[in-house]
């Protein structure tokens, strides 16, 4: 183990230990689950929101952290429109959580159907999400700049990008790429990152721009390669992950003259109108999860950014990300009216 990996998990490992002393000792809630509580993923299972929900599950029962237990639901449907109705329809049920991407944004406004984050009550974000653009590793490309001139220089619709659901993040993303690079590519649209992933590794697509977490174990094994990060600097982690490669020596798009950044939404939402107790003991549950060495492990792994807001901040930041997905959606073209 290098020295700098040595470094990181010692103090990774002091400040967990003692993050949960103060966060696992005994309390008196005024409310807590008294049934199984369901906890709604709106995507397919293998993503980054299934594998982020499994882990938060995982975690809670492996320290015990609730006395109920928790069962994970994927509710894909509609392109994730089939949970957040679920979690519309559960109104005052506190024993339903949901975590939520950018899709919370995305499928109402590209399909119309009657939901908004407003019919749901925001508990906490847990992290932003990057995304990535990836290739198959046998492919010539060692740099966005190679992949850019090889669309530019093939027919319209030639290259197939491969991403989760329609008019969601990964397309939306693909559609910015189209005008930055003035040619298009031809978008195919999957259930989840995970399988978006098992395409590109058998070359049915060209490329993707999946979360670190969708792809990570196919780059560690060699199968893919990511060429740049749509973010306004790189990564911060600098351990390597894929050979002498860390998340950290993954250039920006932007200075692979690729000028797009685009961050996404890890969340949980409760249904509307439930009690405030309820929304403070999982705003607690929460960050007692979020105090673990393997949530540590999960947000290194993942390169996710780690940002946690939970109340009053936490809606004013949705309702912000609200404003500007509609932005970015009229631009693309994919508002349903």
């Amino acid at each position: 183990m290098a020295m700098t990996d040595f470094r990181w998990r010692s103090r990774v490992t002091a400040m967990v230990a003692a993050l949960a002393a103060s966060l696992f000792s005994p309390a008196a809630w005024a409310w807590e689950p008294t049934r199984t509580v369901e906890f709604i993923v709106p995507a397919g299972t293998g993503g980054g929101a299934d594998q982020m929900a499994r882990m938060i599950q995982g975690i809670v029962a492996k320290h015990g952290l609730m006395k109920q237990t928790m069962v994970v639901v994927n509710k894909a449907g509609g392109a994730g429109g089939e949970g957040f109705l679920d979690i519309k329809n559960a109104k005052g049920n506190p024993h339903k959580l949901v975590i939520t991407l950018s899709n919370l944004f995305t499928t109402p406004l590209a399909t119309g159907i009657p939901f908004s984050w407003k019919d749901m009550t925001p508990v906490s974000m847990m992290a932003l999400d990057e995304f990535v653009l990836w290739v198959n590793a046998e492919t010539p490309f060692k740099s966005a700049q190679e992949f850019v001139a090889a669309v530019k220089a093939s027919p319209d619709g030639k290259f197939k990008l491969g991403g989760t659901g329609s008019k969601q993040e990964d397309q939306i993303i693909t559609v910015a790429m189209q005008r930055a690079i003035g040619k298009k590519m031809t978008y195919i649209p999957y259930k989840g990152g995970g399988e978006v992933a098992v395409q590109l590794v058998g070359k049915h697509i060209d490329a993707t721009v999946n979360n670190p977490i969708e792809a990570v174990a196919q780059w560690r094994a060699g199968a893919l390669r990511p060429l740049c990060v749509f973010d306004g600097k790189p990564l911060p982690i600098k351990d390597k992950i894929a050979g002498d490669m860390s998340w950290a020596d993954i250039p920006t798009c932007k200075s692979q003259g690729l000028d797009i950044e685009y961050l996404m939404l890890r969340g949980i939402f409760m249904p509307a109108g439930v009690p405030k107790d309820a929304v403070d003991y999982y705003v607690q549950l929460m960050q007692k999860v979020r105090a673990t060495p393997e949530w540590a492990q999960l947000m290194h792994d993942g390169a996710f950014n780690p940002t946690f807001m939970a109340g009053g901040e936490y809606a004013k930041w949705v309702e912000n990300e609200e404003k500007r997905h509609r932005e970015l959606m009229k631009e693309a073209g994919f508002l349903a009216n």
